[in-house]
């Protein structure tokens, strides 16, 4: 019961952290949130679900393409730069994540049959690659996940990344550049510019494979 005064509370007089850049805080919660949000206690929204709409997802499953949940509770790190010169200087902060094992199961068996795994957003990739480093494979979890992921690092379970356009140095950055490569992301980065294609979290997306 104190819990939930205590929830309460917040819901009353608490305001949603959002990035340095937002000047103005959403009007509704609802207008921070991805439609298939569930569980309170993340700290900011996993803003690469923004683009997804019932009604999109409802035709992303009319193509045959399974859909997975997982609970991300994103930090208030994420939205720290990089203040080092090294990037292994960098102390990577820690966001709370859950897999239950139906879902690290059907990810597992796709992965098997050879299906490609799509992460939205780089807190679901360091979440999945995350538990796969500390298992070995995907396995059910809950707990925190602080794995840095950098140029060099082998991904076991994501093979394409659908993401916003991120803050310069930024860790987020620094994770599409290990998909993808540094030149590729700064030249799709530059034509983005050109384009006129909005950044960071209520702007465009791109599809990194």
């Amino acid at each position: 019961q104190s819990s939930d005064k205590l929830m309460d509370t917040i819901a009353k007089i608490g305001e949603v952290p959002t990035p340095p850049y937002v000047k103005i805080p959403p009007p509704k919660l609802e207008d921070y949130q991805t439609v298939y949000a569930k569980h309170l206690g993340s700290v900011a929204a996993p803003t690469a679900g923004f683009h997804f709409t019932p009604e999109l997802l409802k035709k992303i499953q009319q193509k045959g393409i399974d859909l997975e949940f997982i609970t991300l509770h994103v930090g208030l790190g994420t939205f720290r730069p990089i203040l080092t010169d090294n990037l292994e200087s960098h102390e990577m902060h820690e966001e709370f994540v859950e897999i239950d094992t139906k879902t690290a199961e059907r990810i597992n068996q796709a992965k098997e049959d050879g299906r490609r795994i799509i992460a939205v957003g780089t807190t679901t990739v360091r979440a999945l690659e995350g538990v796969a480093a500390i298992h070995g494979e995907l396995k059910s979890y809950a707990g925190d996940v602080n794995l840095f992921i950098k140029p060099g690092f082998k991904f076991q379970i994501i093979k394409s990344l659908i993401t916003n356009f991120h803050l310069p140095k930024s860790t987020l950055l620094v994770l599409v550049s290990a998909l993808a490569g540094r030149e590729n992301i700064l030249k799709a980065y530059q034509k983005a510019v050109d384009k006129k294609y909005r950044f960071y979290s209520f702007g465009d997306s791109m599809f990194i494979e």
